[in-house]
């Protein structure tokens, strides 16, 4: 894989003894340039190397509303985790249709590779799982990638579980707020599925969290879901929280699936349990 160049820092703000600081850098395998953003927590000693830990944002997303809306600094700066938020798709490259819905094309990558030609660019599953890893090791010695966690919201949930599952030796542990966790019998899932990967259903499985779990089960940490029982899409049958569920009951997978009554599908329901998840990577990038 081509290595990306040097990440240019664009803005960075304190917070909680630490710093949100955004950065800009080309994309070899999404063919532009992508921004991203670090929340580094304040650090002990100049040669400290912290944890890190990647959430994946959800349709129509980018990069900044995580770091503005989720409040996630505050226990991330106590813990001493660095936190990595994504953009959702490959940006600029003005593909026909690209922005013709919001739940596909831009903002909606599904952290795939997509390998329909249109789509070639749509490349977010390799960009998560081998080049910004990459690039942070090349760039950013404060940061051991070696200790890392992922979670994510909606679309960034599914993202988060399948890759997490797929790359077990990569990730320490997983959660999610309100994923899609079977997006081959969801709305959301079959039209981005058909799209960026064709008709063929067993290409969709390797993208879909409540199949891949039979395959890939060997799981050291408990999976922390929470999903707001007032959500519209849970209603409208987008998530299917308990399609997951049972799928990880067959093999016996540990998964805390909580309902929170009340909750919607927003980062007011995000920013209400994001300590508890924090805590929970913490937890098992520290041991």
């Amino acid at each position: 894989m081509a290595s990306s160049e040097k990440p240019t820092e664009i803005s960075s703000t304190k917070m909680f003894g630490g710093y949100n600081k955004r950065y800009k850098h080309y994309s070899p395998t999404l063919g532009c340039s992508m921004t991203f953003h670090i929340y580094f927590p304040p650090s002990p000693s100049p040669s400290h190397k912290f944890p890190v830990l990647y959430w994946l944002s959800g349709l129509t997303c980018t990069d900044e509303n995580f770091i503005a809306k989720s409040g996630a600094q505050r226990v991330a700066s106590s813990e001493g985790v660095v936190l990595i938020a994504t953009d959702t798709s490959p940006r600029g490259l003005n593909i026909e249709g690209e922005s013709d819905s919001w739940d596909f094309g831009l903002g909606a990558g599904f952290y795939l590779n997509a390998t329909q030609d249109k789509w070639k660019n749509w490349q977010m599953y390799d960009y998560i799982v081998k080049e910004l890893p990459a690039l942070l090791k090349e760039n950013f010695p404060q940061i051991d990638t070696t200790r890392a966690s992922i979670f994510g919201h909606s679309m960034g949930g599914h993202g988060a579980l399948t890759i997490y599952l797929k790359n077990l030796d990569k990730y320490k542990s997983v959660s999610a707020f309100a994923p899609i966790v079977n997006p081959i019998n969801c709305p959301w899932g079959q039209k981005a599925f058909t799209n960026y990967l064709g008709e063929n259903r067993a290409a969709w499985e390797e993208y879909d969290a409540t199949f891949l779990i039979s395959k890939f089960n060997n799981v050291s940490a408990t999976i922390l879901i929470d999903q707001g029982d007032e959500d519209k899409f849970l209603h409208d049958k987008q998530l299917l929280p308990h399609m997951f569920e049972e799928a990880c009951r067959k093999v016996n997978v540990p998964l805390l699936l909580r309902m929170q009554p009340g909750y919607d599908h927003s980062y007011y329901f995000i920013a209400t349990f994001i300590d508890d998840h924090i805590r929970h990577h913490a937890q098992a990038l520290n041991l």
